[in-house]
């Protein structure tokens, strides 16, 4: 099922769990683009690269259903953030390697997932993290699953970033381009809206 026979399976994890704040408190996977919801897009787009397919998510379980192999959600009220909606997915994950993925960047390509992935691949031990910008992007990542327990342990002493857990763990870091559209975060109405006047 997987496009490149010769790296190893992966489980994906979309991230579709959060209180939408910026979107005002709208549930911001099911909005939509280009006349689908942000999450039918990132499930085009990774469908065919895993059959362990999991989305994240707190609310809308029943509209969700559709674009995963499985669901997970928060073992925490109240929206704690993208560390709790990874924890779940590593639980979840069938494959040694989790590739995480929020909801909001539909503009992701094939190349850069087969990228993510074949980088990973050769640091199985390692995180990965996307850079650009001189920063980095967490919540697009890389996990190998064997590290979950110190997730769990960053976790319950107080940890709520994924970045600072990851970088911990000797992040490897892969480069992307400057303002690279790729990684367009779609997290706000506006942006929403702009994107949307330009074709995908």
């Amino acid at each position: 099922m997987t496009l490149n026979a010769q790296l190893p399976p992966c489980s994906i994890l979309l991230l579709a769990g959060g209180r939408g704040q910026r979107m005002g408190g709208q549930d911001k996977g099911l909005l939509e683009w280009h006349g689908e919801p942000l999450i039918a897009h990132l499930h085009r787009k990774t469908r065919l690269l895993s059959d362990d397919l999991i989305i994240s998510c707190n609310r809308n379980q029943e509209k969700y259903a559709a674009y995963a192999d499985q669901l997970v959600h928060d073992d925490e009220g109240d929206f704690p953030g993208p560390l709790a909606g990874i924890r779940a997915g590593l639980k979840a994950a069938r494959h040694p390697q989790l590739v995480v993925l929020p909801c909001d960047v539909p503009r992701i390509d094939a190349a850069l997932l087969a990228n993510m992935r074949e980088t990973a691949s050769q640091h199985p031990d390692k995180p990965l993290m996307l850079w650009h910008d001189e920063h980095w992007e967490p919540l697009l990542c890389v996990i190998p699953v064997a590290l979950r327990t110190h997730f769990e342990s960053a976790w319950h002493e107080g940890e709520r970033s994924p970045g600072r857990v990851m970088r911990k763990l000797g992040a490897i870091a892969l480069q992307c381009p400057d303002n690279d559209p790729r990684l367009a975060n779609l997290n706000t109405p506006e942006l929403l809206s702009t994107h949307n006047t330009v074709s995908d």
